[in-house]
Order: structure tokens, then C-alpha cells, then sequence
């Protein structure tokens, strides 16, 4: 029996437990896995009618904490930039509820990198908590802003990415 706010997602099985693709589920990260921090205050918007944040929430805080960092390091320029990152992939495990007014930790590597792709894994911490509220994944493909083709990698992108590598 799981305890009750200990499963984000009362649907899911409890962690360590075979998934409905029969995958065995993920255990929560610890923050020391992920090379990367970006607090996140959580919004009352945020917040669900059962009291924790909605989750279609948490890929907003996936994006941001992606797009902030890449931005910040001057390789993302969201208006004028030769190349743009699509999302083509997703995916999210819940393993403890996330709730306004709580600070959430989004921590972020990169574990793959390809020639016009990258594979980005992020948790997200309530708090101090020791491990991943949530954690998952999104795969970039970049493409050239106009063609909308696979395109290089540059070498300025490449190496901030390669800096979050696990």
C-alpha cells in the first residue's frame, strides 16, 4: 500500500514496481547526479485542484531550466538564431507531490549528444529534499531556423552542453 502524497500520480505503480510497458520503474535521482541547479518558485497557478502542482506543469519547468541555462551561456537566441531546438521527445516519472509555495530544485544534465541532438535529463527537488520529486527527460533535435532540417550542432552550443554531461 503506498502511503497517501507519496505517489504523485495514483495511477502509477510504486517505484521499484513494473510499469504498464512492464519496464521496471525508475528510483528517485540524487541532486549529486545533475551538474546543474536552477531554482523555480512555484506559482498558486501552478497548483491543481488536488493541492499539488499539475502535471503538465513539470515540462514547463523541464523547459525553463533548459532554456534558461542555454541562454545564459550565449547559445540560445530565441529570436535571431541560425538554428532552434525541437522537441521530439518526452517523458516524466512522479514520485512525491511538488506544491505552491515550495522552491522547486530543477537540476539538469545532458546524456547524450549527438550531431544535431541532445538528450536532456532533469529532476526536480522540493526544497532540500535529498532526491527527485520528479524526474525525466527531453530530446532537442536542432534544426536550421528556416529550412526546419537537421542541423549541426555549433561548436558554441555544443561545448555548453558538453559541460552538463554525465
Amino acid at each position: 500500500m503506498t502511503k497517501p502524497g507519496a505517489q504523485h500520480d495514483a495511477a502509477a505503480p510504486p517505484a521499484g514496481r513494473g510499469s504498464a510497458g512492464g519496464a521496471p520503474r525508475p528510483q528517485p535521482l540524487a541532486r549529486s547526479a545533475f551538474r546543474h541547479f536552477l531554482p523555480i518558485t512555484t506559482r498558486w497557478m501552478d497548483n491543481d485542484v488536488y493541492g499539488h502542482v499539475n502535471n503538465v506543469v513539470y515540462y514547463s519547468y523541464f523547459d525553463t531550466v533548459v532554456n534558461r541555462y542555454l541562454i545564459e551561456r550565449g547559445v540560445l537566441d530565441i529570436h535571431r538564431g541560425a538554428v532552434i531546438g525541437l522537441v521530439v521527445e518526452t517523458g516524466c516519472h512522479y514520485f512525491a507531490p511538488l506544491a505552491f509555495p515550495e522552491t522547486v530544485h530543477a537540476g539538469l544534465r545532458v546524456t547524450r549528444l549527438g550531431t544535431s541532438s541532445v538528450r536532456y535529463e532533469v529532476a526536480l527537488f522540493g526544497g532540500d529534499a535529498p532526491l527527485a520529486a520528479a524526474q525525466g527527460h527531453f530530446v532537442h533535435v536542432y534544426v536550421d531556423r528556416e529550412s526546419r532540417r537537421p542541423a549541426a550542432l555549433p561548436p558554441p552550443l555544443r561545448a555548453a552542453l558538453h559541460d552538463l554531461a554525465a
